[in-house]
């Protein structure tokens, strides 16, 4: 009986066992903590669902997604493979970095969404309050 049991230990840790040997080259988030109001003009876009705002801070500008009304997310618009000038840019609920096409889902914390790709993007606390909306390093 303890053998089987022993067995299954083991085999159910050999399957959860993952190699996250290259997530540690990944890019990490920078120190930031920035504050603003859904009320002003330039962030009318975010206040409703599917709806964001680019505001500047970060690396590369940070990206604020409205996801359904009430809870928001924030990208940093840097390529995570960091070799790309060019800020990554929201295509429906996904971002794209341009040099070489990879996309990252906003749903899901900016999980890769391409072969190949190990690293996710750049995400960042936000933190509701009202109308306020504070983003900061996790």
């Amino acid at each position: 009986m303890y053998k089987k049991i022993i067995l299954l230990v083991c085999i159910t840790l050999f399957v959860n066992c993952s190699d996250t040997t290259n997530l540690t080259n990944c890019i990490r988030s920078i120190n930031l903590s920035t504050v603003t109001d859904l009320n002003n003009p330039s962030m009318i876009n975010a206040q409703t669902p599917g709806g964001f705002a680019e505001l500047p801070g970060g690396v590369k500008g940070i990206l604020l997604f409205n996801k359904n009304g009430t809870d928001f997310v924030a990208f940093d618009k840097l390529c995570p493979k960091n070799e790309c000038t060019t800020p990554m840019v929201l295509e429906g609920r996904v971002l794209t970095c341009s040099c070489h096409e990879s996309k990252y889902s906003v749903d899901f914390g900016g999980a890769p969404q391409t072969d190949g790709f190990e690293c996710p993007a750049i995400e960042y606390k936000v933190t509701k309050n009202g109308s306020t909306i504070r983003i900061s390093n996790f």
